[in-house]
Parts: structure tokens; sequence; C-alpha cells
């Protein structure tokens, strides 16, 4: 379900004297692959989208946006989902130049805050990912008039039916449709803990090609 692709990371085991500390999940010196990790192991016992996370936009006037999205690639060093360019989170996002996301998984009682620069993946990426939906699903897209007002459901349906008509099973993907990528400056891995007494590490940047520097934080 998670892919890779080939950004590099900038990753220094000495960053902070914190790094030697962390053991058990927390242990790692690449907060990607902590993240992969993580993923691969809600996988295994959530009951629903254990991709699923709670993205967070700002629209010009500051006021906060937030709605549940599913993560589909970890890459060395992002995050990226995939949506309609036209939609509110994606004109905020891009508005904005950033946006934060939190994942949080009951089974695991863990969670990963996120908060990053953003940038388009509209190339190959993003039309590999666009042919491994179900036809509806890329029907769908093209459909869909994302966070615009519509007067009936019948309407979508029509105009679902009309392109399923005109594309048969060869549906591309549309300019108005892509990937956003998160470029982290800031994440957090929390694990519950007992009386409230969490586990929670930040790792911080300036940039995407600058170092990480752990930090143990209070509950």
């Amino acid at each position: 379900m998670f892919h890779l692709s080939e950004h590099a990371s900038c990753i220094n085991p000495k960053a902070t004297s914190d790094m030697e500390k962390r053991t058990g999940i927390f242990a790692g010196n690449d907060p990607f692959a902590i993240a992969r990790k993580w993923l691969g192991e809600a996988e295994v016992v959530e009951l629903n989208d254990p991709n699923a996370m709670a993205l967070s936009t700002v629209d010009d006037d500051g006021m906060p946006n937030a709605r549940v999205v599913l993560l589909k690639s970890v890459e060395e060093n992002a995050f990226v989902f995939y949506t309609n360019y036209g939609s509110k989170k994606a004109q905020e996002a891009f508005g904005a130049g950033k946006a934060a996301f939190v994942i949080h998984w009951k089974s695991l009682r863990r969670q990963i805050r996120c908060r990053g620069v953003v940038e388009r993946e509209d190339g190959f990426l993003a039309d590999e990912y666009f042919l491994s939906r179900s036809l509806l699903s890329r029907v769908g897209a093209v459909a869909s008039q994302q966070s615009q007002v519509l007067e009936s459901r019948a309407i979508l349906m029509d105009r679902v039916a009309v392109l399923k008509a005109e594309y048969g099973e060869n549906v591309p993907r549309p300019e108005f449709w892509g990937g956003i990528r998160i470029q982290p400056v800031e994440l957090e891995f929390w694990a519950d803990g007992e009386a409230r007494l969490h586990d929670r590490f930040r790792w911080v940047r300036d940039g995407q090609n600058a170092e990480w520097k752990v930090d143990r934080l209070y509950p």
C-alpha cells in the first residue's frame, strides 16, 4: 500500500544526544522508516483505513480547516496523498504553501503528527496511482467538481454515466487531479502511557535538506 520514491532524506545519527536513548517502537535514526513501520503494524490491527489522516489547512483569512484523507505513500523524505486540485484542501494547501496532519491509531494507541511544506505531484507517480484505482473511482474523480455546490446527487450520477460511456475502460488522469506532497519540517511520534504519562518524540529541522534534531517532550 505504501510506496517509496527516490527523494533523499537527510539523517544525522548524532543530531541529538537523545538519538541513542530511543528504543523499542521509537528506535531508529530515520523518521520515515519509523512511520512506515508503524503504518505496517496498523495495517494488521486497524479495523478500517489504517492510512486515514486528519489533514489541516488554513484559508486566506487564517481560518483553519480539517478533514480526513488517505495517505498513499511514504517517500524517503515526504508523505503523499491525492486529491482534486480544485478542492478546498488543495487550494488552501497551495495558497499557504504548507499543511499539517495527524494519524491516530486507537488499536495501537499511537499517533504521528506532521507539519510541513507542500508541492504538487502531478507526474508519473500521480499517473501510476490513478491507474491503480478502480474504474468507477477513476470515473468519479473526473466527474466530481470537488467542494463545489451540487444541486442533487442525480446530477452527479448522470455525469458518471456519461463519462463511463465516453471513456469506457480507458479513463486518463485529468490535469485537475493529482498528488500533494508534504515535506515535513516537524514530526512527532506519540505513544500512550499509563496514567497519561505518554511518550513523545519530536523531530525538527530547519528545511528539507537540514539535519533533524530530536527531543523528548513532556506528556
